[in-house]
């Protein structure tokens, strides 16, 4: 039994079923449990990465399994509770002995698959929750990539839109290198040109009216560390000149000083901007692109990764929830469908904000769509554009072509993986209407 095994606990057959295949389908295995009691026997004997749990159960409630684990020693996976609406406060008392989270019934699933494979994504690595950017394919791809770049101190460039968390993951290579060390950060596009030269170069007492002493600059805080140069593309061009020179040189000179000081530091640049196009349109120095896009990494929007909109607005409730009045809010099933088709043309930043007005505005403990959205929320959720079958079929076929990818399309060897027949597959195969590239002539 591998602790990344999913421990499910409902006695519905129909959504337990619903669920239990829908892990499946995405790579999940799953244990599903239809009593308290079965599932307290499996989690006494086997590892689990996680457990999802209905409060409401036939022969014990959820309360009293958790409860009963917790006191008799057993070393408890992350629990995450279904509950309806009646049993919020039932929910709440098990946030505060440790469940790592509840929804209410109904809910979206991909809100729920987005936590577990979080949880997941953490037991593997060994991290925490808050170690982790994503649980996206591209977020979990920007992440394997950190380690390997925090080996080296060549300069990195973070592209992406305003608001995808640029930031974020610079601060998270940053402390991969060591997070004792300093990480000082400059957004180049908020200051004019005089005051930008100060803010990174520093100055001496009396170099400008209101010098009243001397004043060490970015460069020199981040000795040893990290100096992050946010919106770099929106830098002036005097000012890149002597960004290069104390790139080049690792020397800078203050305002209104004459000795040159020595800096060490890491550097990681970041911008929304096309910094190639700049280049072309004279706009930026050549040279100093070169000299900051040594790696690349792309953030991509929010809407290109939307595995990740339910699991950042968890993130952002539970965090609300514990640094401020304790509240926790829940999203009501039609809040979540709403969030996953809004467009995001903020990004990150633009969820964060959302949340933060739906909870000042909240009244209660559930947040709708209007509290969200307003009147610019949509009415009616949007009807599925494919019946349950086609939706099943193309998740199967899409399984399908992982699993036979991985075993670089050894038909044997794919089936074995799959827990079925060859023939079984060569069937599937045909239904679904799956050949490889090469084959299709």
């Amino acid at each position: 039994m591998t602790a990344t095994r999913i421990c499910l606990i409902e006695d519905d057959e129909i959504m337990g079923g619903a669920l239990a295949l829908r892990f499946e389908l995405e790579g999940l295995d799953c244990d599903w449990h239809q009593t308290a009691g079965s599932a307290l026997a499996a989690l006494r004997k086997n590892a689990y990465g996680a457990v999802v749990s209905d409060i409401a159960l036939p022969d014990m409630s959820g309360e009293a399994l958790y409860l009963e684990l917790l006191e008799g020693g057993v070393a408890t996976p992350p629990f995450i509770f279904m509950t309806g609406r009646g049993a919020v406060d039932q929910a709440v008392r098990l946030l505060k002995r440790g469940a790592v989270d509840y929804l209410l019934k109904p809910f979206e699933p991909d809100l729920l698959l987005a936590r577990l494979k979080e949880l997941v994504s953490c037991h593997a690595r060994g991290r925490t929750e808050a170690d982790v950017l994503g649980v996206s394919p591209a977020m979990c791809a920007v992440e394997d990539l950190l380690p390997r770049l925090a080996q080296s101190q060549a300069s990195v460039l973070i592209t992406g839109e305003s608001g995808v968390g640029k930031e974020r993951v610079a601060q998270k290579l940053h402390e991969l290198q060591g997070a004792q060390r300093p990480f000082v950060a400059a957004n180049c596009g908020s200051f004019t040109e005089t005051l930008l030269e100060a803010e990174l170069f520093g100055h001496e007492k009396g170099a400008f009216t209101g010098a009243l002493r001397a004043r060490r600059g970015l460069f020199e805080q981040a000795e040893g560390g990290t100096l992050l140069l946010d919106e770099i593309g929106d830098m002036p061009l005097p000012m890149q000149i002597k960004v290069l020179r104390a790139i080049q040189e690792r020397q800078i000179t203050r305002v209104g000083g004459e000795r040159p000081v020595a800096v060490d530091f890491r550097l990681i640049a970041a911008t929304h901007q096309d910094l190639k196009v700049r280049v072309e349109q004279g706009r930026f120095r050549e040279d100093l692109y070169y000299r900051v896009n040594v790696i690349q990494i792309r953030v991509p929007p929010l809407r290109e990764r939307r595995e990740d909109i339910l699991w950042l607005a968890a993130r952002f409730l539970d965090h609300a929830a514990q640094s401020s009045d304790g509240r926790r809010l829940l999203l009501t099933p039609a809040a979540e469908r709403a969030l996953l088709d809004h467009p995001w043309p903020g990004n990150v930043r633009e969820l964060k904000h959302l949340l933060e007005r739906a909870r000042v505005l909240a009244m209660g403990t559930v947040l709708t769509p209007e509290l969200l959205f307003g009147d610019t929320s949509p009415r009616q959720p949007p009807q599925p554009r494919d019946t349950l079958g086609d939706y099943l079929s193309g998740r199967e076929r899409e399984y399908i072509l992982r699993a036979l990818a991985s075993q670089d399309w050894q038909i044997q060897e794919t089936a074995n993986l799959l827990g079925i027949s060859r023939k079984n597959l060569w069937e599937k195969m045909k239904r679904l209407e799956i050949r490889r590239e090469e084959d299709k002539d």
